[in-house]
């Protein structure tokens, strides 16, 4: 298995001679002819809503990732994707996002104001319109699955949490589409479920993005059971670990969530310089996890990102000059 290697490709500096630019927190997204876009997976790193750093090898396993879990769900729903022209991008159609972001729990876990456990510990048993029993036990497996709802974020804001009833009672979506969204997303958590315990993990929660094609199809879209979007716990460490009262170890970017503890940084000025030990152990993370998920053995561009992309994407380029 394949650990972080020295020298990090952001991405940072990626420009290319394309329209209608917009830049995410760990996203670039071009403009391309035929109602399509290229979307592009940095190394950047967020948290508390901001830009934080970057970690080796993040982008190409989010994106290649993602890329391999649309292919294994695409019986449940059509995805937009049209083309993986590179290991850091691919080429999607140019879906319109709904607004609403579909949460799918499996756990009795979180640590957010949105999240079930802090609530739950607090004395609510009726959570996002679902009358929960006494006595699940933190971290444990909930009655059944959850939709747990969120309006998307205005840039700068945070998610909403709504409950499922909501959604098309308050129009955000057409209550016909909701009912069809919210059997495809426990279907896809399903599917994501039976996959991720025989990696050895638990897929505790996720969230699916959804969004209408040009033609009013139904869409998969951004990115499906990545470490960014799900959280996945190592089965083979999470009995010892909820026993000695420390929570479960999770497959993402926890390195980097513990090390701001530690310091005391809550999102307030400016993000402090993590050491490289640290962004090197959250780079490990989403490595293993990719490679246990998939079968396969990650195997990092050796180009810069830059010139790898020009090189992939050069019919498009001189398409568009």
């Amino acid at each position: 298995m394949m650990g972080a290697v020295a020298g990090r490709a952001t991405m940072d500096n990626v420009w290319l001679d394309l329209p209608g630019h917009s830049s995410g927190k760990v996203r670039e997204s071009w403009e391309l002819p035929g109602q399509k876009r290229l979307l592009v997976t940095t190394d950047r790193l967020s948290a508390f809503d901001r830009v934080i750093g970057t970690v080796a090898h993040k982008g190409q396993v989010l994106n290649q990732l993602a890329a391999w879990w649309f292919a294994l769900t695409a019986d449940i729903v059509p995805n937009h994707v049209v083309e993986i022209p590179d290991p850091n991008a691919l080429i999607a159609i140019d879906a319109q996002p709904l607004p609403v972001e579909v949460v799918v729990r499996g756990r009795l876990t979180g640590s957010t104001s949105t999240s079930v456990l802090p609530r739950y510990l607090a004395g609510e048993r009726v959570l996002y319109g679902y009358r929960l029993p006494d006595g699940l036990e933190p971290h444990g497996p909930l009655p059944e699955p959850l939709i747990t709802p969120t309006t998307k974020a205005e840039k700068g804001g945070h998610d909403q949490p709504i409950t499922v009833d909501d959604v098309a009672s308050t129009g955000l979506v057409e209550p016909g589409l909701w009912t069809e969204i919210q059997k495809v997303a426990l279907e896809l958590f399903r599917r994501g479920t039976e996959v991720a315990a025989g990696a050895g993990f638990v897929l505790a929660d996720t969230k699916y993005e959804f969004g209408l094609a040009p033609d009013g199809t139904l869409l998969l879209i951004d990115e499906v059971h990545t470490p960014d979007s799900s959280r996945f716990w190592a089965v083979d460490s999470l009995t010892e670990r909820l026993a000695s009262g420390r929570g479960p170890e999770s497959f993402d970017k926890e390195p980097v969530r513990l090390a701001l503890k530690e310091i005391g940084y809550t999102g307030e000025g400016a993000p402090p310089e993590l050491p490289g030990s640290v962004l090197d152990a959250a780079s490990s993370r989403y490595v293993e996890l990719y490679e246990r998920l998939t079968g396969r053995v990650f195997e990092p561009g050796a180009q810069p990102a830059e010139d790898r992309l020009r090189a992939n994407l050069a019919h498009i380029l001189e398409g568009s000059a």
